[in-house]
């Protein structure tokens, strides 16, 4: 009888942690979705979409508000958003693969892969390209991009390669959409198919993100299932507008995929477990300028990696790839935590946000 009275106590216990560990991740959900929905509202958020990774498991997924005013259709974890330059993440992923194939290596000049590119081109590093350093003019400013929205890429890039250099290689960090055309070019260079096909096969398959892959790489075009519609909050009139973009294939490294966060969520599951490169480092590291100093967005995105943005900072370090100030995925490698916040408005930056969620899953963590 005692041994039995000892066993029904052990029980008891462990039901009594468990509980305690289930009400703790059921608070912490209802803390969350509270946030969010006040986040929401200042914001004027139409859709957002969470996933929250903790210890390489993903411990909550959510959709709130809708994904389509127009017909007032919800956000569910089905829900594709468009990521605009979160692509810039994959793209980088693809470069390192072939570096760990030896096909290239991040140090390679440009003129070494692709000798047709005008002379001042040449020394740049492709480490310089995917880190917005290469000094290279822009390919997106004024009349060039008037060339693409009107459906001519091909004479934005000639004339592009006619123009002077911005500033000397590595000497600043200025964001720049060119160095992803070049690096596309590269990688049609050494693989089968097409990047876009290489990024398919060797990131979006393996993980599983099969809504991704179906979704594409372009934004408005093509009819995707189950597509949150993208808006801009117009603060005058108080009113939502439409915003419709259109990805070429030479700008599809920069931009142009769609995805939701619960498979975003499984990718970054994938690179933390070096499923899809060996040494995460290289990808995230940020690329020092030559002063030695290095470059990013603001005091909070204060680094640029491969296609990977860095938050350099002495707590809760971290790593993200934004997009179409919409979007944002983020990892905390001290502490084993990621956030993926997906948007349906252009200028919502859920960049600046995103730490207050992680507060709810990282100890002790202080803004």
């Amino acid at each position: 009888m005692k041994t039995n009275f000892a066993v029904l106590q052990q029980l008891k216990l462990v039901l009594l942690v468990a509980i305690c560990f289930f009400t703790s991740l059921f608070v912490k959900a209802d803390e969350v979705d509270t946030i969010i929905t006040q986040i929401m509202a200042d914001r004027h958020i139409p859709g957002l979409q969470l996933a929250v990774v903790k210890d390489k498991k993903i411990i909550k997924t959510q959709g709130y508000g809708v994904a389509n005013l127009q017909d007032d259709i919800a956000v569910t974890n089905h829900t594709v958003f468009s990521i605009n330059s979160m692509t810039k993440a994959f793209t980088g992923v693809a470069l390192l693969q072939l570096v760990e194939k030896g096909v290239i290596s991040l140090d390679d000049e440009v003129g070494k892969h692709l000798p047709e590119l005008p002379k001042a081109w040449h020394k740049i590093q492709i480490k310089h390209l995917m880190a917005h350093t290469s000094g290279l003019p822009k390919i997106l400013s004024g009349y060039y991009i008037d060339l693409i929205v009107r459906g001519d890429p091909k004479a934005a890039w000639k004339k592009v390669q006619t123009l002077p250099m911005i500033s000397d290689i590595n000497t600043r960090f200025d964001y720049n959409q060119t160095g992803y055309v070049i690096v596309g070019k590269i990688i049609d260079k050494y693989v089968d198919g097409s990047f876009v096909e290489f990024i398919t096969d060797h990131q979006l398959k393996p993980v599983g993100m099969h809504l991704t892959a179906e979704s594409g790489f372009e934004y408005m075009t093509p009819v995707i299932k189950n597509q949150a519609r993208q808006y801009l909050y117009e603060r005058k009139t108080k009113r939502f507008v439409n915003i419709y973009g259109r990805f070429f294939y030479m700008m599809r490294t920069a931009a142009g995929m769609n995805s939701t966060a619960t498979e975003l969520a499984q990718y970054l599951i994938a690179l933390q477990s070096n499923k899809l490169v060996k040494n995460t480092k290289l990808l995230w590291n940020p690329i020092k300028l030559n002063n030695g100093k290095i470059g990013g967005f603001s005091k909070l995105e204060n680094g640029y990696a491969i296609g990977w943005q860095v938050l350099d900072r002495k707590h809760y370090p971290a790593v993200s790839a934004s997009g179409g100030n919409a979007v944002t995925m983020i990892h905390y490698p001290e502490n084993n935590v990621s956030i993926v916040v997906l948007t349906n408005l252009a200028g919502a930056l859920p960049i600046q946000f995103v730490d207050n969620i992680a507060a709810h899953y990282i100890e002790d963590f202080k803004l």
